[in-house]
């Protein structure tokens, strides 16, 4: 237990400093030269990277779309209910964020508009690892299907003689997505940011991956003209604010829940309660026992802090220094403290609001901006799919009339060719009164 105003300066800044992101010189000596590979090879380089780093002794890189179809067959009735409510409820939340144009008149004469248009070319990235992962071709899915995108493109990886798991390839169905690619790693971004003679270039890339992953797609962005990427990404961080009568049991739930996900994970409780500390730190001891992964949660854990806070308004200060992925409240009553919530990705609020809600099923997007991005960047949502565009149409008269701002702004920069593209429409109309 850290007791918070007991510390110096910098032992608080320890304590939520986040685990070092392996972004090596090395990471990005090898992204480069597989970049350069796919680039000249194409498909070839895919497929020998398949065999070399996958050990697929018969690679292929599209899934037939007969697989795809087929495959909800290979699915338990639990699991299809479950991949079809996730589906629905992210949708359904989705659905809402349809972007309306905009058309205003600014001032007489002048029409204004702001437009939406569907990025017509998108890549998802699906990450393989140790477990199959429907929901992010949800999260992701679900957007480019309902931007009207032209082109989807899914990568992800498959070990050995594996296929990628139906449930893979049954939410991308319900996705619409039936160009499906079994490549991952830099590779994959690679194929995906260039296009190969099987993949289709697209012009924006999404998802989270390793620290080839994220290097490449950083490294995509930065040489392709016109390529963009969804956001930073980093590893998994939750944030608990929890008072004295928080159910610890919860508590030591939810901070296991992401300290799961990798040994570079981090967890942070915040409390005004010693005791609410001290009975969450035996729950995370008994609970951690029972778990799969409990070797992978306890590497996460000695990332992480349990902080003792004089208030839970100090809570929400030191939260907002830190910048959670997701925040979680326990809390008797939250809404006096939602207007204090800055610079997190997702927030859950209340007892019975687990982090894992969202990671799957309530609608909201498990798409988040990490290690302290989220003062800066947005959940994912479904204007990330869409690029605005203006319009603007001007009568003579409005023009007239607006001259008298144009000129005068041209002059103070000393751009003379921006003032004379109005003069000559101005010497137009007037040439054309005096014929009249």
């Amino acid at each position: 237990m850290l007791r918070w105003n007991e510390v110096s300066a910098d032992e608080q800044a320890a304590a939520l400093m986040r685990p070092a992101v392996s972004a090596s010189a090395k990471v990005e000596e090898i992204c480069q030269t597989i970049m350069a590979n796919v680039k000249e090879q194409g498909d070839e380089a895919l497929l020998d990277m398949a065999k070399q780093f996958d050990n697929r002794p018969s690679p292929r890189l599209l899934v037939p779309v007969e697989e795809i179809n087929n495959a909800v067959q290979q699915l338990s009735p639990e699991l299809k209910y479950a991949i079809d409510t996730a589906y629905a409820n992210v949708k359904r939340f989705h659905q809402a964020q349809l972007p309306k144009d905009i058309q205003l008149t600014t001032q007489p004469g002048v029409l204004c508009e702001l437009k939406y248009q569907a990025i017509e070319a998108v890549g998802i990235y699906v990450p393989g690892g140790s477990a199959p992962l429907p929901s992010s071709v949800i999260m992701q899915g679900v957007l480019a299907q309902l931007s009207g995108a032209k082109t989807v493109v899914l990568a992800t990886p498959v070990q050995g003689d594996a296929h990628i798991n139906p449930a893979i390839l049954y939410a991308a169905k319900l996705c619409g997505i039936n160009t499906i690619v079994e490549s991952g790693g830099a590779g994959a971004i690679a194929a995906m940011a260039y296009g190969t003679g099987s993949v289709p270039k697209v012009n924006k890339i999404f998802g989270p991956g390793n620290s080839f992953v994220t290097m490449a797609k950083q490294l995509v962005a930065q040489t392709i003209p016109g390529m963009a990427i969804d956001m930073p990404a980093g590893p998994s961080e939750v944030l608990v604010i929890a008072d004295e009568r928080a159910n610890p049991e919860f508590i030591a739930a939810d901070l296991l829940s992401q300290a799961e996900h990798g040994a570079d994970s981090q967890v942070i409780l915040l409390s005004n309660s010693e005791l609410t500390i001290e009975r969450t730190q035996q729950a995370i001891e008994r609970q951690l026992t029972k778990l799969s992964r409990q070797d992978i949660a306890a590497q996460a854990l000695a990332n992480s802090s349990l902080i003792l806070v004089d208030s839970i308004d100090q809570a929400f200060d030191v939260s907002a220094q830190y910048g959670p992925e997701h925040l979680i409240l326990q809390l008797a009553d939250a809404n006096p403290y939602l207007a204090k919530v800055k610079n997190a990705g997702s927030v859950f609020v209340g007892d019975y609001t687990p982090e894992s809600a969202g990671d799957y099923a309530s609608g909201t997007n498990h798409v988040l901006p990490t290690y302290g991005y989220s003062a800066t960047y947005s959940s994912l949502n479904l204007l990330d799919f869409f690029r605005t565009y203006t319009v603007q149409t001007i009568t003579q008269s409005g023009l007239k009339n607006l001259s008298k701002a144009i000129l005068p702004l041209a002059d103070a920069e000393g751009l003379d060719a921006h003032a004379n593209a109005v003069n000559v429409r101005l010497e137009a109309m007037n040439r054309g009164n005096d014929n009249e």
